[in-house]
Formats: structure tokens, C-alpha cells, sequence
């Protein structure tokens, strides 16, 4: 635990370079999961934030996720996920894949999938983007679109998974990679995200703030700093209306935040502190970020961001904070940086984010 004047330092090992992920061997030179675009997968920017803590009481960095080839976060568990799906044979030539995806997930598969040859479902919903949409088939994958939430719940992710589990049936050779249970998803961030970060700055992290939604990030760095024996502290930012951590019921609109079911991979007690944010909340983030540091960041980032800003004035002075930014904000033009969307979704609230902000300049 990090004290105000006090860092914990740790005798820790330096943690060895990640590697792409290996695949089988193939026969005659053929590609690999380590050759190609997927071996670009991972080791994304880790950049300081030096306009977002008044007076520099804090040293802020953002981890870059949507520099990843496929555009976010999510193409780390997707190439672990197939990948540990080749080496038990359940997933082979001829083999369809189907997964349930508000966007990011079904773009990452989609990817490996085509580099594979493989043929990819995306189950999706009626929030998913239209861009997300587009970049799938842009990938080859075929979109199925779920219009009717579940009736019980009032959650479309219970009516994805029924037409997932539909799908699979139909095959004589299918694959679920199943984001929400598979231990591939944590472990991906464990081996990969957090040892990053930890590595990038010599072990000295004393605050992670990290968005939920299958938990797999969440998982994957709790369970990485608890076993090298960090005191890090890691903040979970969990979108209003979601079962994660409880809370009343709420529209939900921004793609990759919060979950309808609880999560498989979910455990109790991986997060020193959750916080909630409303979907006006990560609009007003991610503004207030791209005036603040030219950031253009996804939905769910402008939710961290705004966590870590109610947040930053209780932390100890000189802590170092990370923020794992999932994707970029190229894939809500249409939404979240549309004037026009944001008009008719919350009104005027631009005044928000044209503040102080404004006068931040390089030359300043």
C-alpha cells in the first residue's frame, strides 16, 4: 500500500518480454499464430497523461489497447482463446466459430478467423455501432443481429447467447470461444496487459483503473499483481445498470461497459474499490480527454477517465496511475463524438467539457 511521501518498492525480477503467441507447428512453412498481423497483437503504448492532475500531483499514464491490429483490448483474448482452441483440437479446418459480441470481441475473432480461414458468426445487438458492424464484415464475418432483448431480464446478452448456442448446433464442427467464461480471457491480460505495464514502469504502479465488462482485464491484472506480491491497487469502473457490482437498473448504451449476466470469470474481491458511471458519464470523458490530450478514446475509456478524475483528489500524492484505454474513438464518430447523437440523446450538456480544457495548449 502506497503512503503519502512513501513509495512500497519491491524485490522483484524484471518481467520477461511476452511473446507473441506460438502456434502449432504447420507443415511445409506454413503462417503460424506468432507470424503475420497476429504477432502484432499486444505490447501497445503505455503514454503519460500530463495535462489531467492539477499541479502534477499525480503521475497518470494511459495504456494505449487500441493499438492493438485489431483495434482494442479484446484482440489479446480472442488470438489466446483460438489459440488454445487449436492446441486441444477443438478448433480445425473446417470448424465454425460463433460468439456473442457488443463489437470489440467479435472484431478481434474476426480477425484471427480470416488470417486463419476460418468462418466466423458475430452475434451482436441492437446498441452495437454501425462501424463495429462494418469492420466485422470488412473482416469477412457474418452478423447476426439479435433485435428482441430477453424478456425476463429486459438484457439482450441472454437473448446472444441462446442464438449462439442455436448456431453451434447447426455445425457438424463448431467453436464457442465463450469471452464471459473461457480462463483464456484473464490469463491473456495476466501474461500480457499488466505484465506490460508493470514492466514499462520497474513494478512502480500504485493505482490500475480498468473498465468491466467480461471482467477479463479485471481478472487478469488482479490476479497477475496479487502473485508477484504488488501492493497495486486496481479501481473496476462498471457501467450504471449492470449486475457486476449490483446497483439499480439502467439503460445501458455504450458498447463494452457493464454486463447483463455476471460473469464467469468474475471473482469476488479482485478490486480494491468499484465506481459506477452513467452513460453521460463516458460521453463527458472521452471529450473532456481528446481537449485535454488529443486523445480520441472509446466509449468505456471516457468512463475510466471519468472515474479517475472524481477519484484523483483522494489519492496520495505522487501515486502513479495507470488507465487501460480498451479501444479507440474512431468506432463512435456516429455517437459519442456526434454533436448531432448527443443533442438527442442528453441535451445541452456541452458545457461539460468546454472549460478549463479549453485554454490547455502545448505552448501553455
Amino acid at each position: 500500500e502506497t503512503r503519502k511521501g512513501k513509495r512500497l518498492t519491491h524485490n522483484l525480477e524484471p518481467p520477461p518480454p511476452v511473446a507473441p503467441p506460438a502456434g502449432p507447428p504447420r507443415p511445409g512453412g506454413a503462417p503460424t499464430l506468432e507470424s503475420g498481423v497476429l504477432g502484432a497483437v499486444g505490447h501497445t503504448p503505455l503514454v503519460e497523461l500530463r495535462r489531467v492532475s492539477p499541479g502534477g500531483r499525480l503521475r497518470v499514464y494511459a495504456k494505449l489497447e487500441g493499438h492493438n491490429p485489431g483495434g482494442s483490448t479484446k484482440d489479446r483474448p480472442a488470438l489466446g482463446i483460438l489459440r488454445r482452441g487449436i492446441e486441444l483440437g477443438a478448433v480445425r479446418p473446417g470448424t465454425v466459430v460463433v460468439e456473442s459480441s457488443s463489437g470489440n470481441m467479435g472484431i478481434g475473432l474476426a480477425q484471427v478467423c480470416r488470417y486463419l480461414g476460418l468462418r466466423f458468426i458475430c452475434v451482436v445487438d441492437a446498441r452495437t455501432t454501425a462501424q463495429h458492424i462494418a469492420i466485422l464484415r470488412a473482416y469477412g464475418a457474418e452478423v447476426d443481429v439479435v433485435s428482441v432483448p430477453d424478456p425476463e431480464t429486459g438484457e439482450f446478452l441472454p437473448a446472444r447467447l441462446r442464438r449462439v448456442r442455436e448456431l453451434l448446433g447447426s455445425f457438424p464442427s463448431s467453436f464457442w470461444p465463450d469471452q464471459f467464461g473461457n480462463e483464456e480471457n484473464p490469463a491473456s491480460h495476466r501474461e500480457g496487459t499488466i505484465r506490460e505495464i508493470v514492466a514499462e514502469l520497474g513494478g512502480q504502479v500504485d493505482y490500475v483503473f480498468c473498465a468491466t465488462s467480461t471482467c477479463g482485464t479485471l481478472r487478469g491484472c488482479a490476479d497477475y499483481l496479487r502473485r508477484q506480491g504488488l501492493g497495486t491497487r486496481v479501481v473496476a469502473v462498471d457501467a450504471l445498470g449492470s449486475v457486476i457490482f449490483g446497483g439499480p437498473k439502467a439503460e445501458r448504451i455504450i458498447p463494452g461497459l457493464g454486463s447483463g449476466l455476471m460473469p464467469g470469470v468474475f471473482r469476488a474481491g479482485l478490486a480494491y474499490r468499484h465506481t459506477h458511471v452513467t452513460n453521460l458519464d463516458c460521453v463527458v470523458g472521452c471529450r473532456r480527454l481528446v481537449r485535454a490530450e488529443a486523445l480520441l478514446a472509446g466509449g468505456s475509456a471516457g468512463g475510466v477517465f471519468t472515474a479517475f478524475e472524481r477519484m484523483q483528489e483522494e489519492l496520495p500524492e505522487g501515486a502513479t496511475c495507470v488507465l487501460i484505454f480498451c479501444d479507440r474513438g474512431e468506432r463512435y464518430l456516429d455517437t459519442i463524438y456526434s454533436d448531432d447523437w448527443v443533442r438527442q440523446r442528453f441535451g445541452d450538456v456541452f458545457h461539460m467539457w468546454a472549460d478549463e480544457t479549453e485554454a490547455v495548449t502545448w505552448w501553455t
